[in-house]
């Protein structure tokens, strides 16, 4: 695999099991760039090694006053150069190639399993450690997988040189391979407790960080109830814990390195005057000396390798543990048993008994934003996380499985497990596939995010084909922003499909943002629709064009909308009132303004204090409908 190759169209199915194993598990789908790296590095690595010979043959030639022999070392001196140069040019091709491979493969994966698990992610992992897993550990784990290789070379070329050694003069390179192990190993010992320094650290800064970010995103309220110094003292201290961990861990790393420069050093004063005794009493010559010190000291070089692979490992270790907890979440624990392309008929939620019937408009009114959030994921099919994947200090216990599961307490797991699945035409959504399941129901969020790119890019999403762009964005009523971002560009052309929209839309007002998301829906076409509060950031003359859009778009296809706002729940065909958990009212948007009085608290926003008269008067007043949709916003 090279990089222009990239991405992969199957980055594989990796094993999960413990961080070690995908560690392994990616190295042995590197292959092929793992052998590649492997030759390049034995000719760098044995090149350097040749230096000492031509070096040695050299001086002797200039002892014995050989002309022929001094230019023959000059010769191979020169090949080895090239050599040397072409090795350690592919050996640093190959090498970055494989870590970007590595890395990318890792983001695929990340990627897969976010698409798959979609909004139940950041239920189950925090979105903090989602984005350092998808960013710092995929650079560790690539840098193990890197210098994984150029290990391998520099632990083959010590080989071969201490065999060469002893071959060529064993009196000296018996001493040489002798003492080689040792300088390579004596640093195990040291390893354990500095990956245990290293986690500290990386835990407290951790720590730290959240405290920081704490700390900042409510400093308006800290100040307003004087604990800012609180706060501020909190994480001073949270700091120098964070530099004595990070001093601790870099004195053990220190000491690492100290090891591996005074252990060589004593090899080679010790190879030094040992060979000076042979040399003297003439039982070798010079050159030979020469040669078996050069080695010595060129062979330093790779067992610095030996230092790097140990901390690629300590490092990349618990990055790939990380990547591992994110990797091993699933989406649900039965298999599909529906096979082929999803039914078509009503959106049923048995647990609160909301109906969408095919081929209408219906908008679900709660009092609960939480709770509409929370039904509106269900009707997608988007599985809840587990009891024992919540964190330390919540609460509650969200839903386990997709579809059915309501909020509950710990301890009730077993009534959880119990409730039944949304229904698409009587056919539970978590037993589809899961392509077809999200081809079916599309939901769209209270807070959609706006990927950077044009507008004409935002717009080509998998869809049915019968929706244009154009008649999405007309639905959704954004001309003002399409006039504004041909303005924005003058490389457009005049042309908005053109212009680029910044990250997650920063560029956009709140509700310019949501009428981009609105008309993104509205392309896909999806079979069932389920859009919760699409109108929140807009003004009501703007929300009424948005309401009558959907409406008209959407006829004959299945919509659900989870509002508020009477200029949406009049446009509706029915509206369906959900009071804690479940469905208590269902008809029109004016009759249940009529009868219904928890559905006009919560559209009306009607205080305490207004229903209990309204109660006080009950049968000897009857309660007056609203004449029109203004009078209702002007009291709302």
């Amino acid at each position: 695999m090279q990089i222009r190759d990239l991405p992969y169209s199957d980055p594989g199915d990796p094993d999960v099991r413990s961080g070690p194993r995908f560690l392994y598990w990616l190295g042995r789908n590197q292959l092929g760039g793992q052998l590649k790296a492997l030759g390049w590095g034995l000719l760098h690595q044995l090149g350097i090694a040749g230096f000492p010979v031509a070096v040695g043959f050299a001086v002797q030639a200039v002892i014995d006053r050989s002309g022929g022999r001094l230019a023959l070392a000059g010769g191979m001196t020169v090949v080895l150069g090239v050599l040397l140069a072409l090795g350690d040019t592919m050996l640093h091709r190959t090498a970055v190639t494989n870590w970007i491979t590595a890395a990318a493969r890792v983001q695929q994966l990340l990627a897969r399993k976010t698409a798959e698990l979609g909004s139940a992610l950041t239920r189950r992992v925090a979105a903090g450690e989602v984005v350092a897993v998808s960013t710092g550990d995929v650079e560790k784990i690539g840098w193990f997988v890197e210098a994984l290789s150029r290990f391998a070379a520099a632990a083959t070329a010590l080989v071969v040189v201490c065999v060469g050694l002893v071959l060529y003069l064993p009196s000296l390179g018996l001493l040489v391979a002798l003492a080689m192990p040792v300088l390579a190993l004596a640093v195990l010992p040291l390893l354990p407790p500095a990956t245990r320094r290293a986690d500290e650290q990386r835990d407290k800064a951790g720590k730290a960080t959240e405290l920081a970010s704490d700390t900042v995103a409510g400093l308006r309220v800290l100040r307003g109830i004087g604990g800012e110094e609180l706060f501020l003292g909190r994480y001073r201290r949270a700091s120098q814990e964070v530099r004595r961990a990070a001093v601790r861990s870099a004195r053990m790393w220190a000491l690492i390195s100290a090891v591996q420069v005074l252990l060589p050093g004593v090899l080679l004063i010790s190879l030094v005057w040992y060979g000076a005794v042979l040399a003297r009493e003439g039982r070798i010559e010079v050159g030979q000396l020469v040669t078996v010190y050069s080695a010595a000291t060129l062979m330093l070089f790779p067992l610095r390798h030996f230092e790097e692979i140990a901390m690629a490992y300590s490092f990349s270790r618990p990055s790939a543990q990380r990547a591992v907890r994110v990797l091993s979440l699933r989406r649900s624990d039965r298999e599909a048993t529906v096979e082929g392309v999803a039914p078509v008929g009503d959106l049923y939620d048995p647990v609160t008994g909301l109906m969408a019937p095919r081929g209408q408009f219906t908008a679900v009114v709660c009092g609960d934003p939480d709770e509409a959030g929370r039904l509106a994921e269900r009707l997608g099919g988007h599985a809840g996380a587990p009891e024992d994947a919540e964190p330390e200090n919540a609460g509650t216990a969200r839903g386990a499985k997709a579809g059915g599961v309501r909020e509950s307490t710990p301890g009730t797991e077993k009534d959880a497990a119990r409730q039944p699945s949304v229904l698409l035409g009587g056919v539970a959504l978590d037993e589809l596939p899961l392509d077809a399941a999200r081809a079916a129901v599309l939901v769209q969020d209270k807070d959609p995010v706006l990927l950077s790119g044009t507008l004409r890019e935002l717009l080509d999403v998998p869809s049915s084909g019968l929706v244009t762009a154009e008649a999405a964005l007309e639905a959704a009523q954004c001309g003002d922003v399409l006039s504004a971002l041909a303005q924005a560009s003058p490389d457009n052309d005049g042309d908005p499909m053109r212009t680029r929209i910044t990250e997650r839309g920063r560029s956009l007002s709140g509700g310019q943002r949501q009428r981009l998301a609105l008309a993104r829906s509205l392309v896909t076409d999806p079979q069932a629709l389920v859009l919760d509060e699409p109108t929140s950031a807009v003004d009501s003359h703007t929300e009424a064009r948005v309401a009558a859009g959907i409406a008209k778009l959407r006829r004959g296809r299945t919509t659900v909308a989870f509002a508020s706002s009477p200029l949406l729940l009049d446009a509706a065909d029915r509206v369906v009132l959900v009071h804690e958990g479940s469905v208590v009212a269902v008809g029109d948007h004016r009759d249940l303004l009529r009868t219904e009085p928890r559905y006009r608290a919560v559209v009306t926003r009607e205080t305490d204090e207004e229903a209990a008269a309204a109660q006080a008067v009950g049968d000897a007043v009857e309660v007056p409908a609203m004449k029109s949709i203004q009078e209702i916003e002007e009291r709302a």
